[in-house]
C-alpha cells in the first residue's frame, strides 16, 4: 500500500485575464484554478492508486481564501488534503514554497512517492519539486512523461533534449510530471459532493518553525505585444540578398 503525496498550486486562470490600458494586464475579474501541470500530478497519483492501491494526500501552500482549490483537488481523487494556509504565504518564491512544504510534510504526512507538476501555470520556475526533494533527502526525477511503480522500485521515462531517458529509483522519491503523462479527468457531481466529506488538515505559519514573510513582490505585468514590419521583398538575387541582410540585422540568423 503506497502513500502518495500530490502537491499543487492555486493560480490565476489565464482565460479571465484581460488587456488593460497601456498594455497592463487587468486582473480585476480573474478566477482561479489548480495549475494545469499540477492537475496532471494529481491525475497520475489517482491512476497509480487505482493500479497499485494506497492513498493520496493533496498538499498545497497558499492564502486562507484558496479553499476552493482544496475541494477541487479532493474531487479529483485525493483521499485527504493538507492546506498550509496563511496570509503571509501570498507571493512566496519557489525556495520558500519548498521550505514550507518540506516542513509540513515532515511534521505529519507519510509518503512513499511525491508527485509535482513540472512547473506552475503562473511562474513556471520549475524549482519547487527539485528543492523539495533536496530538503527531504530523497531522489528527484524531472520531465517525466511515463511512470510505473513495482514494489519499491520506480521506473520513469523522462524527456531530454536528445530523446527519452529511462531511469529507475528506489522509493521514497519525488517525480515532476509533464502534461504528456496523462489527460486529467473532469470531476463529476458525485465527486464534488464526496469531496466535502473528506478530511482536511490546516496548517498555519505559526505552527511552522522557520518560515519568513514572502519576499517576492510583483511590481507590474505587461501584456505581450507583437509588432510586424510588413517589409516586402522580391525574388531576384538582389532582393534575396537584401532579405538575408534584413534577417541578420534583426538577429534572426
Amino acid at each position: 500500500m503506497r502513500e502518495i503525496v500530490a502537491c499543487f498550486k492555486w493560480v490565476i486562470d489565464e482565460a479571465y485575464i484581460r488587456r488593460g490600458p497601456g498594455g497592463d494586464l487587468d486582473l480585476s475579474a480573474v478566477n482561479y484554478k489548480i495549475s494545469d501541470y499540477d492537475r496532471n500530478a494529481i491525475e497520475e497519483a489517482v491512476r497509480l492508486k487505482e493500479k497499485c492501491g494506497g492513498s493520496i494526500t493533496a498538499v498545497t501552500v497558499g492564502v486562507p481564501e484558496a479553499t476552493r482549490g482544496i475541494k477541487d483537488a479532493l474531487s479529483r481523487g485525493a483521499d485527504r488534503a493538507v492546506f498550509i494556509a496563511d496570509a503571509l504565504f501570498a507571493g512566496l518564491e519557489p525556495s520558500q514554497t519548498a521550505s514550507v512544504l518540506s516542513e509540513a510534510i515532515r511534521a505529519g504526512t507519510q509518503f512513499d512517492l511525491i508527485l509535482c507538476g513540472e512547473g506552475s501555470s503562473d511562474l513556471y520556475a520549475q524549482q519547487v519539486g527539485p528543492r523539495l526533494a533536496e530538503k527531504l533527502g530523497i531522489p528527484c526525477i524531472c520531465y517525466v512523461q511515463k511512470l510505473d511503480v513495482e514494489g519499491d522500485l520506480l521506473t520513469a521515462e523522462r524527456r531530454v533534449e536528445e530523446g527519452v531517458e529511462v531511469v529507475e529509483a528506489k522509493l521514497p522519491a519525488l517525480v515532476t510530471v509533464l502534461p504528456d503523462i496523462n489527460t486529467p479527468r473532469i470531476p463529476g457531481v458525485k465527486d464534488t459532493l464526496t469531496a466535502s466529506k473528506k478530511p482536511v488538515v490546516t496548517v498555519t505559519a505559526a505552527e511552522l518553525k522557520s518560515i519568513a514573510e514572502a519576499r517576492l513582490k510583483t511590481t507590474g505585468i505587461t501584456a505581450f505585444r507583437m509588432e510586424r514590419s510588413c517589409e516586402r521583398f522580391g525574388t531576384d538575387d538582389k532582393e534575396i540578398t537584401r532579405f538575408v541582410g534584413a534577417l541578420r540585422k534583426k538577429g534572426v540568423i
